[in-house]
């Protein structure tokens, strides 16, 4: 599910601690490194090592990062580049257009230290003061509305925005979903092992130094911190697991206006919704009813002062990154260097950068793509996706666990996907957006509010399938079930992850094994619950469906074998979807690069077969480093496997790969075990 922006909340991880200066070209790193690789390590007993061992050796994680990688790496490429176009903007007094003159300015109000030092925690006031005023209970749903409107986030109880509606996806409705824990998971609140107790005391600790800092005295401070984590426990207790949300049913809770009431009745949603400018709403998705009942016991049994507390705290929390070094100090040493172990906070242009493709990112995104994207990147790229289409659509036809009816089924979803490439074909309009060039924190304000109302207004309105839920210039790539749509952002479209300078082998590896991956999350456990349309339906047989599930069940036990960090495994059902994703994208890939090449005479590289090239190139985009405290909290939060099992747990289920590298029966990476879905 697309959620709303969190401009507010700036994850601390950044680029490298080199000396940082703003560029205007990309440097160049190949699509396949040999330096990167560890040649003395056996491909068929540990191939992650073989592939990225030298990589890891040589690029340690810089003090600003919770982890390192390739595609950190480009991040970090990416960013320098952005800072670039955004310092000229900002130097610029005249010669701008509208769109060039906002994020040129938004950056300068950024980057005024001093500026936003000299106002200390002075712009948050006005909320404290909206929170401070509140004279009863029945005030709740006014005062919670302003702060959604100006924050855009769940952490104030819940979160409440637009979707598309499960049953119906041309239309969008409001979703009311759980929110309001100020650590990263449910599970921090609810396990018993010493690290997760240790966690919990640190960020009380954490709660009551924010809210001395705001005026509580020490004693107040930590009663009201208790208060606090007493409040989020209980929301915790009535959240779903990560897991269970990955089921779209279980998160698929159509009602009206009265039935969403009716779980809160003290709470009253007419003035909500009046406040935040929806007159009318007539279907909502409560994503979880059980939390709702939860949140009217806590409005019910905590006096108005608890509930101002944790409204407080949420406030301050929020802002934090936005005011003045104290605050943005605090916030890193319990969000980055306690939860995650980073060690120095990103140097200010980093957080600016973020800042702006955050809250401008199609504005930006366009000077981006202007500069960095050309329409031979983009054919290439769409001719790549259409070769690997048409491999899915043979696949289909040669699974033997898949009857007829099915298939049919199956490819009339897959030749309706959408292909998005690079960025949007039309690109947003931030008009109604004032930006100032000495008020960063209402620069913030009104693009967040923007962005909630834009947001907001979609409710009630049919579906625009044009839209982005990626800024270009972002590393990443996604599909949408809903909109049955793959989406490949310009800036994830650079070497390394995709250099059209090298051989087709390592090229088809690692964006061909991209693109397979999106198109494969189609019909993963979560994605194969979605039709042609983008609806939530039951499409499958009934032994289709257990054949499939069988299968997945196959990868979800082979990955949970796997460590991640001290005796923590991974959870396979939590990660199921990506590792579904990884092996099906990659057997698509070698299908596409196979028929490319089909007539070509193709020789040895550097020391390697064209086919030891294919998987090589693959795995070294997986290549990194990541901090023993950053992969504690991933453990819980993320969905992806850690880098190594995203390569040695995918060429252990590929024939190819044991034939590429001559490996024998019972060698670790050829097991008589092969798991495979697609």
């Amino acid at each position: 599910m697309r959620k709303l922006l969190l401009p507010l909340l700036l994850a601390a991880a950044g680029a490298s601690a080199q000396q940082d200066a703003p560029v205007t070209t990309f440097p160049y790193t190949p699509g396949l490194d040999v330096n990167a690789m560890d040649r003395t390590a056996d491909p068929c007993v540990d191939f992650y090592q073989f592939t990225c061992g030298g990589w890891v050796k040589n690029n340690p994680i810089p003090a600003d990062q919770a982890k390192w990688s390739v595609y950190g790496k480009l991040t970090q490429d990416n960013q320098r580049y952005l800072w670039g176009i955004l310092d000229e903007l900002a130097k610029k007094t005249d010669g701008r257009d509208a769109n060039q003159q906002k994020i040129g300015d938004f950056f300068a109000s950024c980057m005024d230290e001093a500026r936003i030092e000299k106002l200390g925690n002075t712009p948050v006031q006005t909320y404290l003061n909206l929170i401070r005023d509140m004279s009863t209970k029945k005030d709740l749903p006014r005062v919670l509305a302003k702060l959604h409107l100006l924050t855009g986030e769940g952490g104030f109880y819940f979160s409440f925005g637009s979707n598309q509606d499960f049953a119906d996806s041309e239309q969008v409705i409001a979703f009311a979903s759980s929110g309001g824990l100020g650590l990263p998971d449910r599970d921090y609140y609810l396990k018993d092992d010493e690290k997760s107790k240790g966690i919990r005391e640190k960020y009380v600790a954490h709660v009551a130094k924010m809210l001395e800092m705001i005026g509580d005295k020490p004693a107040d401070a930590k009663r009201n911190a208790d208060t606090v984590m007493k409040i989020e426990t209980a929301l915790a207790g009535a959240s779903l697991t990560r897991v269970e949300r990955r089921d779209p049913y279980k998160i698929f809770h159509k009602m009206d206006l009265a039935g969403l009431q009716a779980l809160t009745p003290g709470f009253d949603w007419t003035v909500y919704m009046r406040t935040t400018g929806l007159p009318k709403v007539g279907a909502v998705n409560v994503t979880q009813p059980k939390f709702y009942e939860e949140l009217e016991r806590q409005w019910n049994s905590n006096t108005l002062a608890s509930i101002k507390t944790y409204l407080r705290w949420h406030t301050v929390s929020a802002a934090a990154p936005l005011l003045s070094s104290k605050f943005v100090d605090a916030n890193f040493e319990f969000y980055s260097k306690t939860l995650r172990g980073v060690e120095k906070l990103r140097p200010r242009w980093k957080r600016c950068v973020t800042q702006v493709d955050g809250q401008l990112g199609e504005a930006l995104g366009r000077e981006f793509v202007n500069r960095a994207f050309s329409p031979d990147l983009k054919e290439k790229t769409l001719r790549m996706t259409k070769q690997i289409e048409t491999a899915m659509d043979k696949d289909i036809d040669g699974l033997d666990w898949m009857s007829a009816p099915t298939k049919v089924r199956a490819k009339e979803k897959l030749h309706t996907i959408v292909n998005k490439i690079g960025y949007p074909d039309t690109w947003r309009d931030y008009g109604l957006v004032q930006v100032k060039r000495a008020d960063y924190f209402g620069n913030v304000e009104r693009a967040t509010l923007f962005e909630t109302k834009r947001q907001l207004a979609k409710i009630g309105k049919p579906l625009d399938r044009k839209e982005w839920a990626m800024t270009p210039p972002t590393v990443n790539a996604y599909f949408d079930p809903q909109m049955n749509d793959i989406n490949f952002p310009a800036g994830v479209l650079q070497p390394p992850l995709f250099d059209p300078k090298m051989d087709d082998a390592p090229g088809y590896g690692n964006t061909g094994g991209t693109i397979g991956h999106e198109l494969t999350h189609g019909f993963d456990d979560e994605g194969r619950k979605f039709d042609a349309k983008g609806n939530l339906k039951d499409w499958w047989g009934q032994a289709d469906e257990k054949a499939f599930e069988d299968r997945a069940q196959c990868i979800r036990d082979q990955y949970s074998t796997y460590t991640i960090v001290d005796d923590i495994k991974i959870n396979g059902a939590l990660t199921s979807g990506e590792d579904i994703a990884d092996l099906g994208g990659l057997i698509l890939a070698w299908m596409a690069w196979k028929e490319q090449t089909a007539n070509q005479r193709l020789t040895p590289i550097e020391g390697m077969t064209p086919e030891q090239r294919f998987f090589v190139g693959y795995a070294q985009w997986a290549c990194e480093n990541e901090r023993p405290e950053n992969a504690r909290v991933k453990a819980i939060t993320d969905p992806h496997s850690p880098g190594k099992y995203r390569v040695n747990g995918l060429v252990v289920n590929m024939q190819q790969f044991q034939e590429a590298f001559s490996c024998k029966a019972g060698q670790p990476m050829a097991p008589e075990k092969r798991c495979r879905v697609w």
